[in-house]
């Protein structure tokens, strides 16, 4: 059984305006943990307990529209990914008031909207970003990827690698989270407000992705052989992934997804495994009612970890920096519905325990990302949406 043993002590804020204006000059050359890059002074936001480590929350900037997705450039700046369709960068701790342009377009509605943003692991050399989305077309919207290269403040040769068709109608359930490994992209596909389509495996709706770099499908994908499935499916019986990360040590694939009233679920994702939705379920519908045939069936995946009631898990990173060195390992999720920070400790595929930070400060969070400097960096869900970054407090 979890325990939740999390304590908070917010203070009173303390402002950093004076100290930028005193040491701005030190601050801009200050590197952190030998990353090489300089720390941009934030806004605090106030300091808080854990069990393990004090932080400070710090804003580093407003301003953007449900921003869905943070990624770091090798120059030190940053991509932020915003629902309704916009692409922008952050340079030194400012966000540049132009857009990237060339982003393809996107159907902006409900869920729907531009959502992750991943450079390519040889971004230095190819200048490749990886974009996914909610795709506009002829019967409505559907979860796409595509690819650019981002020269200057624009992206270029735009290509789109997948479409996951049929579309539907509606703003509901698009996933989508990116992940390149190894040659590979992992994409996650919500089952858009249709529960079937997740057992479907002739829909790509309601499962895990996998492509190469260049959009072919695999050839050991785990149904390629099976004249009735879509080649492209690495995993289904999924209902709505928003969060998906490897592990940096042992380099499997996690993911955490939506349920219905309670059940969402951490999920270890291996090929040609059915995760069970609308089948299996620790959730009932959002009218109070039993959904499908249980929690459990031969043949269908349980989760590492389930939250009754719902969290409403959105980005998901493993910590491996050494800033906050007692994380180490741990599983970090951001959740909407919840307004927190969920902190898991997993050991042998099991979770052991659980810490809700950020629970009383009570802001939607919507990405949760590690930093080249060891630190945490996250995105909060609302119209004027924050970055934010927890810093230790010695």
């Amino acid at each position: 059984m979890v325990v939740d043993k999390s304590s908070y002590v917010p203070n009173r804020p303390v402002t950093l305006h004076t100290v930028s204006r005193l040491f701005g000059l030190l601050l801009a050359v200050l590197m952190v943990l030998g990353a090489g890059r300089p720390v941009d002074a934030g806004e605090s936001l106030g300091e808080f307990d854990s069990l393990q480590h004090r932080f400070q929350l710090v804003k580093i900037s407003g301003g953007l529209e449900h921003p869905w997705s943070l990624a770091f450039l090798p120059d030190g700046s940053m991509l932020v990914t915003e629902r309704p369709g916009r692409l922008r960068r952050i340079v030194q701790g400012r966000l540049d008031p132009e857009h990237v342009a060339g982003v393809p377009q996107v159907f902006a509605s409900g869920q729907g909207g531009l959502l992750d943003v991943v450079p390519h692991p040889d971004f230095d050399e190819n200048r490749l970003i990886y974009l996914s989305y909610a795709s506009p077309g002829k019967g409505g919207g559907t979860t796409a990827v595509a690819v650019g290269r981002l020269v200057d403040n624009r992206l270029e040769d735009v290509k789109e690698l997948y479409v996951a068709l049929p579309r539907t109608r509606g703003g509901r359930h698009f996933g989508s989270r990116l992940v390149l490994s190894e040659g590979y992209v992992f994409v996650t596909v919500g089952e858009r407000g249709d529960p079937d389509r997740a057992q479907a495996l002739d829909d790509p709706a309601g499962s895990v992705i996998r492509l190469h770099e260049d959009g072919r499908i695999p050839q050991d994908n785990p149904f390629v052989a099976n004249a009735d499935a879509r080649p492209e499916i690495y995993t289904y019986g999924n209902r709505n992934p928003q969060g998906m990360t490897k592990d940096p040590v042992s380099g499997q694939l996690y993911l955490v997804e939506h349920g219905p009233l309670g059940g969402d679920e951490l999920n270890l994702i291996e090929p040609g495994v059915n995760y069970g939705w609308p089948v299996i379920t620790y959730g009932r519908s959002y009218s109070g009612f039993k959904i499908g045939e249980g929690t459990h069936k031969q043949g269908m995946a349980q989760p590492v970890h389930y939250w009754v009631p719902s969290i409403s898990p959105s980005g998901l990173m493993i910590y491996d920096g050494d800033a906050f060195a007692n994380w180490r390992g741990s599983f970090f999720i951001g959740a909407l519905s919840g307004r927190l920070l969920d902190r898991l400790e997993v050991r042998e595929g099991k979770v052991v325990f659980e810490e809700r930070l950020l629970e009383d400060w009570g802001a939607r969070v919507r990405d949760v990302r590690q930093g080249p400097d060891g630190l945490i960096y996250l995105l909060t869900d609302s119209r004027n949406g924050m970055l934010l970054r927890l810093e230790p407090v010695d």
